[in-house]
């Protein structure tokens, strides 16, 4: 009889787990419609707007420094901690051993010898190949490592929530952000093919508090000490009358909350449905659910040209692309142009808005960035380096080959039978 008993316990509670992984692969996407034209890109009501929502303060960038690919922004990254003189704040997703690696560990190490405030925040599952010994000599010279999210018992219901940022802040006076972690696939070819396309921006002036508040939020999970010395904020602590002027800037930060919704789904959702001329996408995982689908068909309707550059057949993540291209009828019926890049794997995620608006940061087009990593991103309302990465948007497009309808519809059934498997995980994407 007890043994009847446990067998039935046993197998209730294998049926509950079944159905609680059932409901994290097959949940709906929470829907995000907006029932009037949101206000003009370019202007102050909607630059308010976006604050409004975003619960985040309109920054200043004093200075914004586009950084094309490895052999920019690893350069700029490291000498700007060379020249720390108070702190350094990295944060990272992708943080594997490599020979980059190895310059960063180094330019740390000696920067803390130095008596600089040195703090890294990894992700556990992102950056798990780095093997804890690898960081004992930053904790020698005084440098302090997080992990964020480790698997442990009680971290276990978390364990799909990582970061996905990529975070430099130094001194709290320059801040780094971008689709790039740090890793040979951005510093080395892999293969015959170019090291992984993708981009940082470089930020001066008041904005970069902002950032250094997204970095505090997952030092604070991830130590349990919560930054509030002057050397991290220093713009925080000038006159108002003294701030020097610059170009709007906005910082979203992208945390699941317990209602699903995020600030940096809102942020993308509004924008697009604002266009009123042009949207750019360009990202390495392109999964956009109903909601945002519909939204990038009716600015279509409105006769917004919509152009959307994703990876071709060198993506990392075969699954996921072929989840993607599942979606591209719809879209290609409605008007909307889609390219695939040819040379390599293409990591940079942009949105630009009617030559106006700029998102750079860390968040892909999938329920992944939007509704379970943390995620930053950085809203720019500066016209020349709009201008700036809407020629390296176009540039990119004549490296890749557009997408037709007759040939999406051509497409092999081996791919689509891929595809469906897709469809099982795309709410992991």
């Amino acid at each position: 009889m007890a043994f009847e008993l446990w067998h039935g316990a046993l197998l209730v509670s294998a049926l509950v787990l079944a159905g609680l992984f059932f409901l994290v692969l097959a949940e709906p996407g929470l829907r995000y419609g907006i029932a009037d034209l949101p206000p003009a890109p370019g202007g102050h009501e909607m630059l308010g707007l976006l604050a409004a929502l975003a619960d985040a303060p309109v920054g200043h960038a004093t200075r914004i420094e586009l950084l094309r690919d490895g052999s920019s922004f690893y350069p700029a990254m490291l000498d700007a901690i060379a020249q720390a003189r108070r702190s350094v704040h990295l944060e990272a997703y992708v943080f594997r051993p490599s020979a980059v690696v190895d310059r960063f560990m180094a330019a740390l190490v000696e920067r803390a010898n130095s008596g600089v405030q040195v703090r890294l925040v990894l992700d556990a599952i992102g950056s798990w190949s780095l093997a804890d010994q690898n960081l004992q000599a930053l904790r020698r010279a005084g440098g302090h490592v997080a992990w964020y999210q480790p698997v442990r018992w009680h971290t276990l219901k978390r364990f799909n929530n990582r970061t996905h940022r990529e975070l430099l802040i130094v001194d709290g006076e320059v801040g780094f952000t971008g689709g790039a972690g740090i890793s040979a696939w951005w510093d080395e070819a892999q293969g015959d093919r170019p090291p992984w396309r993708d981009m940082m921006v470089r930020l001066h002036g008041p904005v970069v508090a902002s950032l250094q508040a997204v970095f505090a939020e997952n030092w604070l999970e991830g130590s349990g000490e919560l930054l509030t010395d002057a050397g991290s904020f220093p713009h925080c602590r000038a006159e108002p009358a003294n701030q020097p002027p610059g170009s709007a800037a906005i910082v979203v930060s992208g945390t699941p909350s317990a209602g699903r919704a995020t600030r940096a789904r809102m942020l993308f959702q509004l924008l697009i449905a604002g266009a009123r001329h042009s949207i750019a996408i360009q990202s390495p995982y392109f999964l956009p659910d109903r909601s945002m689908r519909a939204e990038l068909c009716r600015a279509r309707e409105r006769g917004v040209r919509v152009q959307i550059l994703v990876p071709g057949r060198h993506n990392n993540h075969p699954i996921a692309r072929r989840a993607s291209r599942r979606r591209y009828g719809e879209l290609l019926r409605a008007g909307i142009e889609i390219s695939e890049y040819l040379p390599g794997m293409n990591h940079t995620k942009l949105l630009i808005v009617d030559e106006v608006w700029s998102v750079v940061g860390t968040s892909n087009f999938d329920n992944r960035s939007f509704g379970l990593n943390d995620e930053v991103n950085v809203v720019l309302t500066d016209g020349p380096l709009a201008a700036e990465l809407r020629e390296g948007f176009q540039r990119d497009i004549r490296s890749s080959a557009p997408i037709d309808l007759s040939t999406w519809q051509a497409r092999p059934w081996s791919e689509r039978a891929l595809a469906m498997l897709g469809v099982l995980l795309e709410r992991q994407q």
